[in-house]
């Protein structure tokens, strides 16, 4: 059976669309979830709400598509009155566009990410009676190696986690013995670089990070080529980076748990420490 068949299916129907940015020529993949749709959109897990693999290269990588619907609900779409535009399963395309824009900036810095390939905007205006606006999707499609996020290991088979593992070997320069500890050269390593170049992810967690060590989801990214257009959360942006390197060290220590590796803290904070982030400074 193929990884795909062992994923959920959705069906999805065809819109039409209007580009907002592409990189390269690429096959573009209109689709919103919907109950009586023709088409078919596959959800690696429960944890992927409005995220689907649309489609695969002869290369093995995964193209994903991103606002296409809610998955776990027969409404595409689900209004809550917490902010003006909060509505679960959709992308607003000023998001849509910090994402592509802002993971680019990031994988120009040499970090591993998701491969951006375009932004769409469907035709499909959603009204919102509560605050009487309207309000078309965005779609954000890109390519990745592995399909499935580090929270996603409850619905992975044990061998599927061991394949994507051994890959990291290739990474391992000091010949580490365990596992989780490749990954948090690389986790750790990722997080001085994007410092270094006064990037703030701000979304670092197991559902960013795939088992391939792939980071995604830059929608609430800050990068100097694009910074917060609000004065006011620019300001903020310095007091944010210290918090990123305990959402880091909590992926660090999710992956041990998950290979069920026993971990040292005192190598891990040692690690941090190599890399600039002294842990002792935050202890209170």
């Amino acid at each position: 059976m193929s990884l795909l068949r062992k994923m959920n299916c959705y069906s999805a129907s065809v819109l039409e669309y209007s580009i907002v940015a592409m990189r390269g020529m690429v096959h573009c993949y209109p689709l919103l979830c919907c109950i009586d749709g023709k088409e078919e959109i596959i959800s690696p897990s429960a944890l992927h709400g409005r995220s689907y693999i649309v489609g695969r290269y002869d290369s093995g990588r995964y193209i994903v598509s991103k606002g296409n619907g809610l998955c776990y609900s027969q409404y595409s779409f689900l209004y809550t009155p917490e902010m003006p535009t909060d509505i679960w399963g959709l992308l607003l395309l000023e998001d849509a566009l910090r994402d592509y824009y802002c993971c680019q900036d990031v994988q120009a810095l040499g970090i591993k990410t998701n491969q951006m390939e375009c932004v769409m905007e469907l035709d499909y205006p959603i009204y919102i009676p509560q605050t009487k606006t309207t309000i078309k999707p965005a779609i954000l499609q890109y390519n990745v190696e592995c399909p499935y996020r580090i929270c996603d290991a409850p619905f992975m088979d044990k061998t599927q986690i061991e394949a994507e593992v051994a890959k990291w070997q290739q990474y391992n320069r000091k010949g580490y013995l365990q596992s989780h500890m490749i990954a948090a050269e690389i986790l750790i390593g990722n997080l001085r670089t994007m410092h270094d170049h006064e990037v703030l992810h701000n979304a670092i967690h197991e559902q960013n990070y795939t088992w391939a060590l792939e980071l995604l989801d830059f929608e609430l990214c800050r990068t100097p080529q694009h910074p917060y257009e609000k004065a006011d959360y620019e300001r903020h942006v310095p007091s944010l980076y210290s918090r990123e390197v305990i959402q880091t060290y909590v992926i660090i220590n999710y992956i041990a748990g998950v290979l069920r590796e026993e971990v040292n803290y005192a190598d891990i904070d040692a690690l941090f420490a190599e890399y600039g982030f002294d842990l002792s400074r935050l202890s209170v």
